[in-house]
């Protein structure tokens, strides 16, 4: 990594909307803001949405003023984890917009159609587990978490796990259902420059996951962030992972000793042991989206989320390019703990060069009550052109 790079200090901006607070308690019906995703509307580009998943609490739906329009409940023993968009899936004789989610409480896909009304939940009936071989081992929650869509394709990751699926989304009786064309696991172990093997701490049983991912579709690139361990590049081609995983970046914490403490669930690191072979993002690296410049180029945004930060990187290169942090205004607060991240060049009416829209962790005021919500950042506010 760069030296200049590493040393650039974060540019602080700030964010321009927000959407309303959501509390992950009983009055607030368990929700809990993750991930972000953008649907343009063609026909009228001011009447385009940001759709955010609430866990617990569902998906919610924003206009660009930030104002819920719409609010839809997860079915019975349901979670909803990520969320993305896809244009132009063809059903029947008609293409259509669609939403798909990860609801890693039930460890299966949900698929809406998208119109300037609202979404509209088009899942075939049974439609298959994800990873789970049967309803005992949904109960394990190992189920579905992060997901990122390409041409009729979602790549999904698996929780507490280093599994990646692909599954291809299929017509069935008018409605969408899915298959597995293919799976990969990323590394739980390994070898470090002075010899020595490492693997991340943490849950006896578990394994280090991911969960941000982008798909750089003209590339043919997959973006996969496991979280205690890397951003990883992976090719795709149609439904098949088609390359070794080459890292882009590790995260601060690579190859550091480290303990996990039953009592407490959390893990000590032996900083006095650091052998120096990480990176600059700090523990978890998160959500991933991409700004497209023209066909091959623009930029890749990062959550490093132990430290609030986000990094960009040149999106032909993964050359480091800039740091930025999203700080409190005087109306908003900024951007902390971040998990996802979605992008849009498209000019829209207040963002005339692209919106950038941010999960925020620790929304304030919190009124001694958790509260998550999302933060859109107008593109130009980065400096990046």
């Amino acid at each position: 990594m760069p030296a200049q790079a590493a040393q650039r200090p974060p540019r602080e901006i700030t964010a321009t909307v927000e959407t309303p607070s959501l509390f992950d308690d009983e009055a607030g019906g368990d929700a809990d803001a993750d991930d972000p995703a953008i649907w343009i509307n063609q026909a009228d580009k001011g009447r385009s949405l940001v759709i955010g998943t609430a866990k617990n609490g569902g998906l919610r739906v924003y206009d660009l003023k930030g104002r819920e329009v719409q609010s839809i409940a997860t079915p019975a023993g349901g979670r909803f984890n990520n969320v993305d968009v896809l244009t132009g899936f063809k059903l029947g004789k008609k293409k259509i917009d669609v939403a798909v989610v990860t609801d890693r409480g039930l460890d299966k896909l949900r698929i809406y159609k998208i119109e300037a009304s609202g979404l509209t939940d088009i899942t075939a009936a049974n439609v298959p587990l994800l990873f789970s071989k049967d309803e005992a081992e949904v109960e394990e929650q190992a189920t579905g978490y992060g997901l990122a869509l390409h041409d009729k394709y979602a790549v999904v990751s698996r929780r507490h796990s280093t599994r990646l699926g692909i599954f291809r989304l299929e017509e069935k009786n008018g409605k969408i259902t899915y298959r597995t064309t293919d799976t990969l696991d990323l590394p739980r172990h390994f070898r470090l420059p002075n010899g020595a093997s490492w693997s991340p701490c943490g849950e006896p049983g578990e394994d280090p996951q991911v969960e941000g991912m982008v798909v750089d579709a003209e590339a043919g690139v997959l973006y996969a962030a496991q979280e205690d361990v890397a951003l990883w590049r992976i090719d795709l081609k149609g439904g098949h992972f088609s390359s070794v995983p080459r890292i882009v970046e590790k995260v601060a914490e690579f190859g550091v000793p480290a303990t996990y403490d039953p009592e407490t669930e959390e893990c000590t690191l032996d900083e006095t042991n650091d052998p120096g072979y990480g990176g600059r993002i700090t523990a978890d690296v998160e959500g991933a989206t991409i700004y497209p410049t023209s066909r091959r180029n623009g930029y890749l945004v990062v959550s490093s989320q132990g430290d609030s930060r986000f990094f960009v990187y040149d999106r032909r290169t993964n050359r480091p390019i800039k740091i930025f942090t999203v700080s409190d205004g005087p109306r908003i607060d900024g951007v902390q703990h971040s998990d996802g991240a979605t992008a849009t060049a498209v000019a829209l009416p207040g963002y005339p060069k692209g919106l950038l829209v941010l999960h925020d962790g620790e929304n304030k005021p919190d009124d001694d009550r958790t509260s998550t919500n999302f933060k859109y950042v107008d593109w130009r506010a980065l400096n990046l052109d």
